[in-house]
């Protein structure tokens, strides 16, 4: 699973990147500061089983704190949009084709407003931070309808071929991670199925990289900077402008500063907390921490962990699945419960069993919903949290 950062330069972007992962990367108010895409692992959020086994779990990747389980999922920040980056303005395609393989982005505005359409500072509240949001999304068209133009003749003779739109269209668009069932509801929702491509007006085209582009790139939005001057107006702004859209009041730098406080035992805090309780700090201390606080009163916290867990729970609709067995929950090891993994909606045994290793799907036998010590066959779809044991005939 990938989660594209993505924005205007200077809203953010690595700041955000950063205080997700805890990753070093360069951050500068200077536009394009990143320029190559940096990859790296944050962590969503997910209720441990352990408590329900009474026993204390140790995660093989990730970490679990109090029945806290936090799942790694990679993170991809790449260059800044700008306008026009379709036309090859800024670092143009080369921004969009590093968001081939995401399957959501998060979108990081600056919600004060200080700073221009190119990421050029200006006075706080002096840009209308809604602007970001409408060219976002008719880059993103732009791009999909170029790579349709690009195609479109080849796509013609294939649908020909192939007898159907969906077939010539899903195989073009498996490289930006639309599937069929994507595309298929889009050709739906626009009664194109079985009209032929070379028919097609150019206003079809676009409506179809619309729709690819809602259904297939997702998009949520941070308001960060919600904490500086004209940021909280600015994030009720863009909630009554795009009320389709999931809004998360957001400041990175508060987020940052928290995991360091807490790194050092000032304070007791962890990712996604509301707020955070002080445990040593002197006056001058305080006095920031003071500011942190009113940051999270008025946000329910700093927003970036609310923006991963949506993307990946609200948006993608995953499920979490832990490994185990009825009789014993450890590894060979002696690792209780150690792997958690993320798992698409609709997942059913059979395809677990192949996630978690392809000569286990392909002896699969049995499986077992460990909570309720029940034998579930191979196309039971799978909720979020079970536990399950495969039963699978070994090779040889």
């Amino acid at each position: 699973m990938l989660i594209g950062i993505v924005g205007k330069p200077s809203t953010g972007k690595s700041t955000f990147f950063m205080a997700a992962t805890s990753a070093t990367v360069e951050r500068s108010p200077r536009p394009f500061t990143t320029i190559k895409p940096n990859h790296a692992m944050a962590y969503v959020e997910v209720e441990c089983v352990d408590k329900e086994f009474g026993k204390k779990c140790n995660p093989r990747a990730g970490y679990c704190i109090d029945s806290r389980r936090f799942v790694p999922v990679e993170l991809l920040d790449v260059a800044g949009l700008v306008p026009g980056a379709h036309e090859g303005k800024g670092l143009g395609n080369k921004f969009l084709d590093d968001l081939r393989q995401a399957d959501v982005l998060v979108h990081i505005v600056d919600a004060s407003g200080s700073t221009n359409e190119v990421g050029e500072k200006v006075s706080a509240g002096s840009y209308d931070p809604c602007n970001d949001v409408r060219f976002l999304e008719e880059e993103l068209d732009f791009w999909i309808k170029g790579i349709l133009d690009r195609n479109w003749k080849k796509l013609e003779k294939e649908a020909k071929h192939k007898g159907k739109n969906e077939d010539a269209l899903t195989e073009q668009f498996s490289g930006l991670g639309m599937n069929r069932e994507i595309v298929g509801r889009v050709l739906k929702s626009l009664n194109l199925e079985e009209k032929a491509l070379e028919e097609w007006t150019e206003e079809e085209k676009m409506a179809l990289a619309k729709k690819l582009r809602h259904m297939g790139k997702p998009t949520i939005i941070a308001a960060n900077k919600c904490d500086l001057p004209h940021g909280w107006g600015n994030y009720q702004k863009l909630k009554k402008e795009f009320p389709d859209y999931l809004i998360i009041p957001c400041s990175s730098e508060a987020e940052i500063a928290l995991k360091e406080a807490a790194k050092h035992e000032y304070v007791s805090y962890l990712p996604g907390d509301e707020t955070f309780e002080i445990k040593k700090a002197d006056e001058q201390q305080k006095k920031a921490l003071g500011i942190l606080k009113n940051v999270c009163d008025k946000c329910n916290g700093t927003g970036v962990q609310k923006c991963l867990n949506a993307a990946v729970f609200d948006f993608l609709q995953y499920i979490a699945v832990f490994p185990g067995g009825v009789g014993k929950l450890e590894d060979s090891q002696g690792n209780v419960i150690p792997d958690c993994y993320l798992m698409p909606p609709g997942t059913t045994a059979i395809d677990f069993a192949f996630r978690l290793h392809s000569d286990i799907g392909n002896g699969f036998i049995k499986a077992i919903d460990v909570k309720k010590k029940q034998v579930i066959g191979k196309e039971h779809v799978l909720k979020h949290r079970d536990v399950v044991e495969i039963v699978f005939k070994k090779k040889g």
